[in-house]
């Protein structure tokens, strides 16, 4: 099933306590399309970076499966550019560099054997670009999921509006749905939430796992603990890229499925955290994804005997 990405392509600066790291390759459209890679194919990119974006990770793109096509190379500009600093405990990080450059001009332009797309995974973007997207395809997608952050609430909101009405799933993280409602309870959050548009509504908790909200129901993933987190930066756009991959490889879009898409995002941000970057979601084997869902699965699988 096809699944067209939508976000950034970009250069990251990146301080743990760690270590850091120079300009190196990121961005939620990367993330995404890395890690729905391993779980389905016809990927299709649409995103923009300048004339400095190596092509050689383009080229990396193209032999996971990704179709760049939709990706605009922009002569004698320069790629979006994002630097910051994570605290010792990992949760909070200060923005030291943000450069939109190309992205703050950003057009996106859906290419004719994109149209008939099945999957439509929007990242984090301004929520006009998300629309437009949305406004320029021929054929409504089977699903539609949408990324966004606290910073479109407080300064498009009016835009981030229109834009939920649009879209099926909405995932962000519990910061993001308590400022989003209003609300500080996340139950009570959730149903302000998709009364604005979504009908599934997934809130990150980073550590402490994931939450699918539908209808009355309530599904709860645990967040695998893991002995070093290197770089939290871009795990939880893995996770939405393992999602979605694993609802477009399997063509299901309903409450249960979405359930066992949870865990393979979750397995693949598990993989994310542990190097700087990109890193250590290239050359991932079969056999090490295979490994890390059961251990997901054995964290929340239990037997009671209620009679």
């Amino acid at each position: 099933m096809s699944l067209l990405v939508i976000g950034s392509v970009a250069f990251d600066a990146i301080e743990t306590p760690f270590g850091k790291t120079d300009k190196i390759i990121g961005g939620a459209a990367t993330y995404i399309s890395m890690a729905s890679s391993y779980l389905t194919k016809d990927i299709n990119l649409v995103a923009v970076v300048g004339d400095d974006f190596p092509s050689e990770h383009i080229q990396l793109l193209q032999r996971m499966g990704v179709d760049t096509e939709g990706l605009q190379i922009k002569n004698g500009e320069k790629s979006f550019f994002w630097s910051g600093r994570y605290s010792n405990d990992m949760n909070s990080r200060d923005t030291l560099v943000t450069e939109l450059n190309v992205l703050g001009s950003f057009d996106p332009i859906i290419p004719d054997n994109y149209q008939n797309c099945e999957y439509l995974m929007l990242g984090n973007l301004s929520p006009q670009v998300q629309i437009s997207v949305i406004e320029r395809l021929k054929n409504k997608p089977k699903l539609i999921a949408m990324d966004t952050m606290n910073f479109w609430m407080d300064v498009a909101m009016d835009d981030l509006s229109k834009a939920l009405k649009l879209v099926d799933i909405l995932i962000i993280n519990d910061e993001e749905a308590r400022q989003l409602s209003g609300e500080y309870s996340l139950k009570k959050a959730s149903k302000i939430i998709r009364n604005m548009g979504p009908r599934y509504l997934i809130i990150k908790k980073g550590e402490h796992g994931a939450l699918l909200f539908y209808d009355e129901q309530v599904f709860f993933a645990p967040a695998l603990p893991l002995e070093e987190v290197f770089d939290p930066t871009g795990a939880g756009d893995t996770f939405a890229g393992g999602f979605i991959g694993y609802l477009a490889s399997t063509g299901k879009v309903d409450f249960e499925n979405m359930k066992r898409a949870i865990i393979y995002g979750s397995a693949l941000a598990s993989f994310c955290v542990e190097k700087f970057g990109t890193e250590r979601l290239i050359g991932l084997k079969e056999e090490e994804i295979n490994v890390r869902l059961k251990e997901f699965v054995g964290l929340s699988s239990v037997e009671l005997n209620l009679d």
